[in-house]
């Protein structure tokens, strides 16, 4: 067997030994005789797993006492939804810093169930920065202000997070969370969906603090209350077991390498290694953000020509390095450096970038 570089945006690459593993068990779960996937979510099997899984996210991410930790089905884009459904009052909106796709569509859902206002938005310069504090234009009576941390089709990040002059501060963090240690305290409510960082596709992580939730509306359709869901600890309806189950095992792995800090300090490398090859490039690799709003998770470049572009792209999957195609919105190059991306491939896709150069 031979695995590759996979630089996907999501589902992305896992840790190998979180994925050996889950091989390792997966006919035989802890001498039960049968699969993790086979056993009873009420059973003291998963119970384990979920009270695992919940208190090392806990501490790797240091949230406080006053925080739940829900895992939840329908990705980030049920969030959308979920959250003005839950926390705008009746006649009432909440605010958006507008600053990509998803963060769009987050707009949007809003804007069915409720209103939602923009608070601030980079689209008048196709996404390529961030707003700032002194940007924002916070509506003294929104129900909350909603940020999208990491965007992964823009290839921005905030990595200094704007005052939102006390309101409830709720970020979808789905492409970033736990790469880098965030003072969780700044937010009333933190979602994201685990294929990025966490685990595989299936499972949604909201971190929701107690004020937050205590505002929330009555008469919310049962499965769509979060009440329902603190209420019976994630239990209410099936989980998606297997999918709680990998993000144990990868959240292990974190722990393994030494925490935040260090996934933290290893992601910059890897960010800086991938940044200072495109900007010594003389123009062949250009980004396409403003260098202070750079992503450490996604790094998004163009080259001269769509031709160059597609031929780097399979040259690049011919030696090892797959995923790197841009979204189809915005084309281009996409380079998606997750937690579980080892230096080792950023330093292969450097090298091919320096090659590709010199060839071409």
């Amino acid at each position: 067997m031979s695995r590759i570089y996979n630089f996907n945006p999501g589902p992305s690459t896992l840790p190998l030994s979180a994925l050996q593993k889950c091989q390792s068990e997966l006919l035989d779960y802890k001498g039960t005789g049968m699969s993790i996937i086979e056993t009873s979510h009420r059973a003291k099997e998963f119970e384990a797993v979920l009270t695992d899984t919940q208190a090392l996210l806990k501490e790797l991410f240091a949230i406080p006492e006053n925080y739940k930790i829900l895992f939840l089905g329908g990705g980030a884009s049920l969030q959308f939804a979920m959250i003005p459904m839950n926390f705008i009052p009746r006649g009432g909106s909440a605010d958006y810093i507008v600053t990509g796709a998803w963060a769009q569509k987050a707009l949007k859902e809003a804007g069915i169930i409720a209103a939602g206002r923009v608070a601030a938005s980079s689209e008048d310069k196709q996404f390529n920065y961030l707003p700032r504090t002194a940007d924002l234009d916070i509506d003294p009576q929104a129900a909350y202000v909603h940020l999208t941390s990491n965007n992964t089709i823009f290839g921005t990040q905030y990595h200094t997070f704007p005052e939102v002059k006390g309101k409830f501060l709720v970020a979808d963090m789905s492409s970033d969370i736990l790469s880098h240690a965030v003072d969780v305290s700044q937010f009333a409510m933190i979602y994201a969906g685990a294929q990025k960082n966490l685990g595989p596709a299936g499972v949604t992580v909201v971190i929701l603090r107690d004020d937050l939730a205590a505002t929330a509306n009555e008469g919310v359709p049962t499965m769509l209350s979060y009440a329902t869901h603190i209420k019976g600890n994630s239990l209410y309806n099936t989980p998606p077991v297997f999918g709680i189950y990998i993000m144990q095992l990868t959240l292990q792995w974190m722990k393994e390498q030494g925490g935040l800090q260090a996934l933290e300090n290893i992601n910059k490398k890897k960010a800086d290694l991938l940044y200072q090859t495109m900007d010594e490039s003389d123009g062949f690799y250009r980004g396409t953000v403003q260098p202070e709003a750079r992503s450490w998770m996604n790094a998004t470049m163009r080259l001269t020509t769509e031709e160059l572009e597609a031929a780097f792209i399979s040259e690049a999957k011919a030696a090892g390095l797959q995923g790197l195609k841009g979204h189809r919105s915005v084309g281009g190059i996409r380079v998606s450096m997750y937690n579980a991306m080892p230096l080792a491939g950023i330093e292969k896709l450097t090298d091919f970038m320096k090659d590709f150069k010199a060839k071409h």
